[in-house]
């Protein structure tokens, strides 16, 4: 990355910042400050501390080493909104930050605008070295990946509310198509590039690429759908442990898992609860909100697998490379439902729509570094204990995602916006 990059020029850096916060802002609309306080659950955090927490990144990881006669919007604020930077300083408890009452969601707003401000005039005043160009990237993305967080943490906030509030408009409706079994397609066993090639950004965690093989696999050409995960339901495939991995029966069985969440049945028919409220379920949409558990199982049950991270790469970058993944083709928070839309028969959809579980467990790709300092803890700590999701979702930001990208949860996560998809 270099400092007289256009990429960087201060005109175009105030643009691009001031769009991805104004997409952060959007998320706000139409919520209370009461709304925004809300945590369902520690792994969910208030829309208020995310606010607080990407303004917190560019203060402390860009102008606090490089501003000249820095001086922080509030001192408090460097403990508040610290996340898992143990190499920053102490830490507000995770599980407690729905008891911030206070500073005002207001006062957290002023603080967003201020560091904004700040680091805009910075840029503007001076030439940044390369390494602070590089983290205002990193910082940038990282407020995206806020953003769908809003979305899935405000999601189950909200579903913990006996009057299943809306607060988004719903997709257009009609009748729904019935898309037919998933074509698969077969990929010849060969060695194969796997990871960033560099040219844009991407997180380090996508890198080094380097050569992995890999043997012939059949993938499917779209995500499991409704109406085919209804289908395990009402087979028993909550109810039938060889179907299940001994972790994932034992979270189905303490959890008391039927379904996927926020699905419920009423009056004999199944609902789900949605951004724009609760709907009847649509067989035509990506199944959504399952575990890996569940995922893996669902796959046993149809006689197949997930994918490995590497055959889904594979297959996105080929399929991008023929037109068929590019992020102009997907469902992303652009929409503005935060609801994937139905699948579509035909060209096959890598991206958006929802998250695809892989049977790839989270681990660093051959020769990885961690970044020195405290900023090396954003992806290195977490190889660990942790599957991979690859492909974005309709709560992703378009411009955030590419084929390499890995995201990651503990295979009991379900309030993400995660699906499957098919391997053989």
């Amino acid at each position: 990355m270099n400092a007289r990059d256009d990429t960087f020029a201060p005109e175009l850096l105030a643009r691009r910042a001031a769009g991805v916060r104004a997409a952060t802002l959007a998320l706000l609309e139409g919520l209370s400050a009461e709304d925004c306080m809300l945590q369902s659950m520690p792994e969910a955090s208030p829309v208020k501390w995310h606010v607080g927490h990407v303004a917190w990144f560019f203060e402390t990881f860009v102008l606090e080493p490089w501003q000249p006669g820095f001086r922080p919007f509030d001192a408090a604020f460097r403990e508040l909104f610290n996340s898992y930077y143990v190499g920053v300083g102490e830490r507000h408890p995770r599980g407690q930050r729905g008891l911030l009452s206070r500073p005002a969601l207001e006062r957290v707003l002023a603080y967003q605008e201020s560091v904004l401000q700040r680091l805009l005039a910075w840029v503007d005043e001076t030439e940044p070295p390369p390494r602070a160009l590089a983290l205002i990237e990193l910082g940038l993305h990282h407020e995206q990946q806020h953003q769908e967080l809003i979305a899935t943490d405000l999601k189950h906030h909200f579903w913990h509310n006996p009057l299943w509030p809306a607060w988004r408009p719903a997709a257009q409706g009609g009748a729904a198509p019935r898309l037919g079994p998933a074509a698969f397609r077969r990929y010849e066993a060969g060695l194969v590039e796997v990871g960033h090639a560099g040219g844009g950004f991407a997180f380090d965690n996508e890198a080094p690429r380097h050569r992995a093989w890999v043997e012939a696999f059949e993938l499917a050409q779209r995500p499991v759908s409704n109406e085919e995960y209804l289908a395990f339901i009402e087979d028993g495939g909550y109810r039938r442990p060889e179907l299940w991995l001994s972790d994932g029966w034992d979270a189905r069985s303490r959890q008391g898992w039927e379904m996927p969440l926020y699905w419920m049945r009423s009056d004999g028919r199944w609902h789900c609860y949605t951004a724009s409220g609760p709907r009847p379920v649509d067989p035509a949409e990506p199944v959504c909100h399952v575990s890996y558990y569940e995922a893996d199982a669902y796959a046993r049950w149809a006689g197949a697998r997930l994918p490995t991270e590497q055959e889904w790469e594979r297959a996105a970058v080929q399929a991008l490379a023929e037109g068929g993944a590019g992020p102009q083709d997907g469902d992303f928070a652009e929409s503005g439902t935060l609801h994937p839309g139905r699948l579509q028969s035909g060209a096959p959809g890598f991206l958006g729509g929802v998250w695809e579980w892989t049977q790839s467990a989270y681990l660093p790709y051959p020769g990885f570094h961690p970044a020195a300092g405290a900023v090396g803890e954003y992806n290195g700590k977490f190889m660990i204990n942790q599957m991979v999701l690859r492909g974005g979702s309709c709560a992703t930001p378009r411009s955030h995602i590419r084929p390499t990208y890995r995201n990651f949860f503990v295979p009991g996560s379900r309030w993400q916006y995660a699906g499957l998809r098919l391997a053989r």
